[in-house]
């Protein structure tokens, strides 16, 4: 089946009537909710089938990343907050600095609360926006546009191939012939329950595609050892027992003893792991990190199956009081 495209007299499919909302607002609560929820596993499909064009990005966000490049969100309205949130929660979750994962919504930072009549159709605007960021061949400029025809979007885009950084489109509808990006990441949600909406499943096919972008290209680039987030910066309560917890868990160590060994390390899980499964200290540690993953110090500490002596402070201190 070929993808469904608009015509000067059909609307694109993301604006077009859903063919089970009109006796929508007849129902009771729980039949809309329950209505609305289907729908969402509607969008989880539609991401399904989008998943190689996210992992071709993903990797292209990882290889940028890791030659020192970043990258960039562009987007208007609910795609251009869903942009925001994702690179406003990758420092946080991966101990990443803010620069490297930054976001632009058209309108600016009022946008983010209330609508900006008219930002959305700046193609300027958005061109501009992109040559602020200083976008390279090192960097990834990825806009954001469930209609995929958001003309600040579009100036963002072509601003960013001018300026040879790869490029990336995430949308919901298919786009017009003569965009050109590096990878296209094509959602087909199609109809909203309530037309045009595309804040309800457009936008959760959105989020799921960016979480998968940066979750992907962070784990590649070491900032996920077994399923934990060792880069994570206890900057409060909850991180802080979440960082002990962690180091407890991954080293076998009591709780006290991971607090300790945390203190050490200055806070850092994924330092505090290294001298664990290194015998060093804070210092030496981070500096076999530039040179090793956590996964390939681990398997040096265990060898043929036995652990090596642990000749940190704390190890030596919980040793003696055994």
């Amino acid at each position: 089946m070929g993808r469904p495209r608009s015509t000067p007299l059909a609307p694109p499919p993301t604006e077009r009537l859903h063919a089970r909302a009109d006796d929508l607002d007849l129902l009771s609560l729980e039949a809309v909710v329950h209505r609305l929820h289907q729908e969402d596993l509607a969008a989880v499909r539609a991401v399904r089938t989008a998943l190689p064009s996210v992992a071709a990005a993903a990797r292209a966000v990882a290889e940028a990343l890791r030659a020192g490049g970043r990258l960039l969100y562009v987007g208007a309205g609910t795609s251009g907050r869903l942009g925001v949130l994702d690179a406003s929660e990758c420092p946080p979750t991966f101990g990443t600095d803010p620069s490297q994962v930054q976001a632009v919504i058209a309108g600016g930072r009022q946008a983010l609360t209330r609508a900006v009549e008219g930002a959305e159709d700046d193609k300027a605007a958005g061109a501009e926006a992109v040559r602020r960021f200083r976008a390279g061949p090192r960097d990834v400029v990825c806009g954001i546009s469930a209609s995929a025809s958001t003309p600040y979007v579009l100036g963002a885009l072509a601003e960013a191939r001018r300026r040879r950084a790869r490029t990336v489109l995430v949308c919901c509808n298919p786009p017009g012939r003569r965009l050109r990006v590096d990878f296209l990441i094509l959602a087909l949600t199609g109809p909203e329950l309530v037309a045009g909406s595309t804040r309800l499943k457009a936008g959760t096919a959105t989020k799921l595609i960016l979480n998968a972008i940066t979750t992907a290209a962070f784990v590649s680039l070491g900032k996920v050892y077994r399923g934990r987030m060792v880069d994570v910066r206890p900057a409060n309560a909850k991180l802080r027992a979440r960082a002990a917890r962690m180091v407890a868990e991954l080293t076998e160590l009591p709780l006290a003893a991971a607090r300790r060994l945390l203190g050490e390390a200055g806070g850092s899980v994924k330092v505090a792991l290294a001298m664990h499964f290194t015998g060093l200290g804070p210092e030496e540690a981070r500096e076999r990190l530039q040179h090793a993953s956590l996964r390939a110090l681990a398997q040096e500490r265990t060898g043929a199956g036995k652990p090596r002596a642990r000749r940190h402070a704390s190890s030596r201190s919980e040793a003696r009081r055994r």
